[in-house]
């Protein structure tokens, strides 16, 4: 059973002037479809979670965003989106769920009671998200934007360019984080002169494939699990895209190879 919201807000350092935002932040669709008729999938939506989240999870964005540039105001875009990737994946948002205690207040169904569900990755990122789009909708954006700094305060001072995983290793734990396997890259095709070489990579994984053009094959696998972070954070892994060239994008993926070298690879 979860525990008392009235602790939880405590614990969060903010209440609310209304509590049935936090009540349907912390609300899974598995426990709202428990509590509604058959066939009410309506009513179950105005219980659960899934919208709050989805706004959550661009104000969560904004946020980190602004204060990476605060912090970093010298970084190039391709330093600052690599930092930011890092900060608001689903595995760090259930790393930083978990110094709230989050997965003891969240409202499961009795299946996801019983396999786990306040322990999993995916389910705790998705709750956070729906609380920060609760403190949202209850006072704005400035004191939204207060509760992720404080949550983050540790992760915001240790991040940097160079501490900051790569697309590809990005990309693996998040699919782990869904229990899907680790992605596989194969190139597709080669265009150019050896000296203006241009690669054509495919990432694929279990449920979805994203291709990436890069001037190696390691900027290329870059540029495509960058792509194919963006599709699963869409909900939309099965579309194909076709990167293009253009000099905006080469530079994120050169700027991704370059902290690669210096990470060390999962």
């Amino acid at each position: 059973m979860p525990k008392s919201l009235a602790n939880f807000e405590q614990i969060l350092g903010y209440k609310f002037q209304n509590p049935a935002l936090l009540e349907r932040a912390v609300t899974h669709r598995s426990w709202a479809f428990e509590k509604v008729a058959l066939g009410a999938g309506e009513e179950a939506r105005s219980l659960q979670n899934e919208s709050l989240e989805f706004v959550g999870d661009s104000v969560l964005g904004l946020a980190v965003a602004e204060q990476l540039y605060n912090l970093h105001p010298k970084a190039s875009e391709g330093d600052l989106t690599l930092m930011k990737h890092r900060l608001v994946s689903t595995v760090m948002l259930a790393k930083v769920s978990k110094i709230i205690c989050l997965g003891d207040y969240m409202r499961v169904g009795r299946g996801e009671e019983k396999t786990g569900g306040r322990r999993k990755e995916a389910l705790l990122a998705d709750t956070l998200e729906a609380v920060i789009g609760a403190i949202f909708f209850d006072s704005g954006y400035v004191p939204a934007r207060a509760f992720v700094c404080r949550l983050y305060a540790e992760q915001f001072r240790a991040a940097t360019p160079k501490s900051s995983l790569d697309y590809k290793t990005l990309l693996q734990e998040t699919l782990q984080a869904e229990r899907l396997s680790a992605p596989s890259y194969n190139v597709i095709k080669t265009d150019g002169p050896p000296h203006e070489r241009q690669f054509l990579v495919e990432a694929v994984w279990k449920t979805g494939a994203v291709r990436g053009k890069g001037t190696s094959i390691k900027a290329a696998e870059m540029m495509a699990a960058n792509l194919a972070l963006q599709e699963l954070k869409k909900g939309k892994p099965e579309i194909i895209k076709h990167h293009d060239s253009q000099r905006r994008n080469k530079s994120k993926c050169e700027s991704g190879e370059s902290s690669a070298s210096q990470t060390k690879q999962v």
